[in-house]
């Protein structure tokens, strides 16, 4: 990726939804490049812009779930997975005989998954769930290999309406058309206004005022689904930490603020912090695990889990 790819891969982060008019007056370019650009990097699998239901909105609770697979069957598991609507970030890790996947749901729909149909499955032999207590980093424009090159004004210029809390809707406020849009702009959140008419069978200025207010309530998130590899970030692992009680915030934080980091939370389980590490190799993952993290207060112990196969990232599964 040259630098005007990434300059647009930071203005999507910063409004996925943002009009290509706008973000080539913000860049200098013309409208054409940063839609032919735009173009080439959705076709060739770098990027999408994927819409969905704030986490934590709605009774939904996000949960980290592994997965140890008899040898030969991850594959099978872990795009089993991918196919549900409700998983993130399936991937396969181990040497190839651990799943794991970000669960979203409300309460029976977790306890379906975990207490009924995952134990039923019988390639699975050991199954551990993570309840996300609070995100710290992951699901926003906070990742700095891609939200570090654009200007302070330029982020201004692009960012959407803030939230505004005192109308946040309760999940009966969402009607089948919100639920028609939300589930349109999880396959392609810069989806058209006038697609999104055929899908709900309203005019244009009715699904423009709804995703407005959908987005200003906080409902609705748009996220980036970035291959890291166009980045030059070839090498990613997942890092379990335990950490005492009263230095949990002070690692959490300094993890977040890292650049090697694009998702930092405090979970339970047998540990209490999970991190995922991305680097251009495994070197440069030793390197920051003993010069970065080590120094952090409060660590009795890490664990690295190297990712062989991502099968799903923020958006539906990507092909093999």
């Amino acid at each position: 990726m040259d630098r005007l790819d990434r300059e647009i891969l930071h203005a999507l982060y910063v409004d996925g939804r943002a009009p290509f008019n706008r973000v080539a007056a913000v860049l200098g370019v013309s409208d054409r490049t940063v839609a032919r650009r735009y173009r080439v990097m959705r076709e060739s699998g770098v990027l999408r812009v994927v819409g969905g239901p704030a986490p934590g909105r709605f009774g939904r609770t996000t949960w980290v779930v592994r997965l140890e697979c008899a040898p030969g069957a991850s594959v099978a598991v872990a795009e089993a997975l991918g196919r549900r609507e409700d998983t993130q970030w399936v991937r396969i890790a181990s040497g190839g005989t651990e799943v794991l996947c970000t669960v979203h749901g409300d309460d029976a729909d977790r306890e379906a998954l975990l207490l009924d149909r995952l134990p039923a499955t019988r390639p699975v032999t050991a199954i551990s769930a993570h309840c996300v207590l609070r995100s710290f980093k992951g699901g926003g424009p906070d990742w700095q290999p891609v939200a570090s090159v654009l200007t302070a004004d330029q982020v201004r210029a692009l960012e959407p309406p803030p939230v505004v809390p005192s109308v946040v809707p309760s999940v009966g406020a969402l009607d089948a058309i919100d639920r028609i849009l939300l589930a349109e702009l999880a396959l392609d959140g810069r989806a058209t206004p006038a697609a999104l008419a055929r899908a709900t069978g309203r005019d244009e200025s009715t699904v423009r005022r709804r995703i407005t207010a959908l987005r200003t309530s906080g409902v609705l998130v748009l996220d980036l689904d970035v291959d890291q590899r166009a980045l030059g970030l070839g090498f990613t692992a997942l890092l379990w930490l335990t950490v005492e009680p009263a230095h949990l915030t002070t690692v959490c934080t300094a993890l977040a603020s890292h650049e090697e980091t694009a998702f930092t939370a405090a979970t339970t389980g047998p540990t209490n912090i999970l991190a995922s590490a991305v680097t251009a190799d495994p070197d440069a993952c030793f390197t920051y695990l003993t010069d970065r993290i080590a120094p952090l207060p409060g660590i009795h112990a890490l664990r690295t889990t190297p990712i062989l196969r991502t099968v799903k990232r923020t958006g539906p599964a990507t092909p093999r």
